[in-house]
């Protein structure tokens, strides 16, 4: 009596057989390798045929509930070594298609054959019916049929099996399924256009990485891997890469891809995530084309974190490829793995990062220790002086150190930074920011932002930063056009947003920054930032009532010195003197403190007209070298002193009397 495990039927589709038995994949007869996920993953997809099996549904399937693995890069890698097994592609599939984020398919048409005698099932002879297809007479095997113990994967395999053997069928019957399957192998609807057909992807987006280590204390880990493959791929110029700011707004969200893509005005996207166990890094990605959506390639790296930057930059340079970007000989220079970066330095500047990118004092402050902290573990680490340099930038622009104490600490840092590494945008970016501010050295902060988006055209930031150059010299129309390039790589930012909608304040397009502003607060109604832009274009158009109410949600939500100028601003200009006066009284006692506020108690000056007051606390803001002299151009609170000699003398010594 033969076994009944010679009771499983051989499946045919293209020109390879599947023996659910064995486990045994062939094409043309011969035998191929094939590990067992793979064909687990291979059954599985045949019992389903035509139909999508989520990659849920593959997991559950594939490994047990409490197993410690990471699903993603299993799975990716099993779908890509059974694709390769079978000649096939995600580009152009012949078998195996790809529904992005949601799971596969097979798509080729697939016959069987069953053995002749199921002893089993005491079943006669089978009959041939059509090429590589035999039917045969009596019960069709039930899983409960297939001796438990024959194969490990036999679960899978069974259930193939109840589902596609035919059983009794007559005549009229196998005709039916003939006809069934001719048509859906000539007349069914294309499933995907040929990629080779479609356009070529030239924007792309960075969703945030998975974590997938247990162990949450890792987020800002994941959270820097992210920032560092945005910033390689950014690298690429003719790729517009949105930056982390918008990104950023997608953690832990589950919004279709076609929503994001939309959303952010990208081609396609790239989705992955990060494992780390002790000293190793894994990262798997993957990109999709969003429209169509279409799987392109995804692929896995591993390295020892002393090894991270080159697996990094491993990563960009195989997104580039994919998309067929063009890469200059400066790009491909940029995109060369980095020299290994000490472990202990290259987590304290994560931590670093993750901190500075909170934008607030406490955030800022925190981020400068551990920028430190990388600097004193390793001297060479350039990447680390480039973010101490941007730390101490942001904590002069806000207003929350003087201008003496941290500027020449950030230009200190930045030229460090560019002595170890002259490619790092980072440090170009940081120190033309610093002589914008501090050095009133317009030429030379020119240059170093210029250079900074030439290293990376697509840093949104280092655009707002050439943004706020342009807003100096009072070129206002070029400031505009900036801060647009700004948003279009980053149209999420609520930062940038903001800065567009100062952008035409200081234009004087009132209407227009207060479109903009409003649209902020629709990003975020507690973002005080925008509130504050709302209300200084309400203020300017004389509208005070509206401005006030701006403002003062501002200062509730907020916290900086400028929300709090603006209020005592409209105030005084809506001839409210006795709330000017109050604000003034805060500004004049957090200035006591140590506060730069120099240039926006004068603010307050002027909407009150007194002339003399003003150009007293700007001569102050003068001596201090107050970052906010850079707004004297342009600043419409302002605008009553501009007749007044004293006010051609100090843009003079400031250096924009031209």
């Amino acid at each position: 009596m033969e076994s009944s495990a010679s009771s499983v039927p051989v499946v045919h589709f293209g020109a390879f057989d599947v023996d659910l038995c064995s486990g045994e994949l062939r094409k043309r007869g011969l035998r191929i390798k094939l590990q067992d996920q793979p064909f687990q993953v291979l059954a599985i997809l045949l019992e389903h045929a035509g139909e999508m099996v989520s990659r849920d549904e593959l997991h559950q399937k594939l490994w047990p509930a409490d197993t410690f693995v990471d699903f993603d890069h299993g799975l990716n890698n099993a779908i890509n070594r059974l694709r390769e097994a079978l000649s096939d592609s995600a580009e152009k599939p012949l078998f195996i298609e790809t529904l992005p984020r949601r799971g596969y398919r097979f798509i080729a048409p697939i016959s069987q054959q069953v053995p002749t005698k199921l002893d089993a099932l005491g079943t006669s002879e089978g009959k041939w019916t059509g090429e590589g297809a035999q039917t045969t007479e009596g019960t069709a095997l039930r899983p409960a049929d297939h001796p438990p113990n024959a194969n490990p994967v036999s679960d899978n395999r069974v259930s193939v099996l109840a589902r596609i053997t035919w059983g009794r069928l007559g005549v009229a019957a196998v005709l039916l399924v003939a006809l069934g399957i001719a048509w859906f192998t000539w007349y069914r609807p294309p499933i995907q256009q040929n990629a080779a057909n479609l356009p070529q992807i030239r924007s792309l987006a960075v969703l945030p990485l998975k974590n997938l280590s247990s162990d949450k204390d890792q987020e800002y880990f994941v959270e820097g891997m992210t920032d560092q493959l945005i910033t390689d791929l950014a690298k690429v110029g003719s790729l517009r890469v949105i930056s982390r700011m918008s990104i950023m707004r997608y953690e832990g969200t589950r919004n279709p891809l076609a929503q994001i893509a939309h959303e952010l005005n990208v081609d396609a996207v790239i989705e992955g995530t990060v494992l780390r166990s002790g000293d190793r890094v894994r990262i798997t990605a993957q990109l999709i084309r969003a429209a169509p959506e279409q799987h392109l390639w995804s692929e896995s790296y591993e390295r020892n974190l002393g090894d991270v930057l080159t697996l990094q930059s491993d990563v960009a340079r195989a997104i580039a490829h994919e998309v067929r970007a063009k890469l200059t000989h400066q790009e491909e220079v940029l995109l060369e793995p980095k020299r290994p970066v000490n472990r202990k330095a290259y987590e304290l500047y994560l931590k670093g990062s993750h901190f500075e990118n909170q934008s607030t004092e406490a955030g800022l402050k925190k981020g400068r220790e551990y920028f430190q902290q990388a600097i004193d573990t390793d001297p060479g680490y350039a990447l680390a002086y480039a973010g101490l340099a941007n730390s101490f930038d942001l904590l002069g622009g806000f207003s929350l150190l003087p201008a003496r104490e941290v500027f020449p600490k950030a230009e200190a840092a930045a030229t460090k930074a560019l002595a170890m590494d002259g490619s790092l945008a980072e440090a170009h970016a940081a120190l033309g920011y610093a002589m914008l501010l501090y050095d009133w050295n317009w030429a030379a902060a020119e240059t170093e932002l210029k250079q900074s988006i030439k290293l990376n055209p697509n840093s949104a930031i280092n655009h707002t930063y050439y943004g706020l150059y342009f807003e100096t010299v009072g070129q206002a129309q070029e400031a505009i056009a900036e801060m647009e390039r700004a948003r279009e790589r980053d149209p999420l930012s609520l930062s940038i947003n903001t800065e567009l909608g100062v952008a035409y304040r200081d234009a004087r397009y009132y209407d227009r920054a207060i479109e903009q502003c409003r649209k902020t607060v629709e990003l975020d109604q507690n973002f005080s930032p925008a509130h504050w832009c709302l209300g200084m274009a309400y203020a300017s158009k004389k509208m005070y009532k509206e401005a006030t109410d701006e403002l003062l949600t501002a200062r509730a939500t907020g916290g900086c010195p400028c929300e709090l100028a603006a209020l005592g601003y409209t105030y005084a200009a809506a001839g409210q003197t006795i709330s000017a006066r109050s604000v003034l009284r805060e500004l004049e006692r957090r200035s006591e403190q140590g506060y730069p506020l120099s240039y926006l108690i004068s603010e307050v000056y002027a909407g009150l007209g007194e002339n003399d007051h003003a150009f007293a606390w700007l001569n102050r803001a003068y001596k201090e070298r107050d970052g906010q002299l850079t707004w004297l151009k342009l600043d419409p609170m302002i605008d009553s002193l501009r007749p007044d000699p004293r006010f051609s003398d100090l843009l003079r010594r400031v250096g924009l009397s031209q």
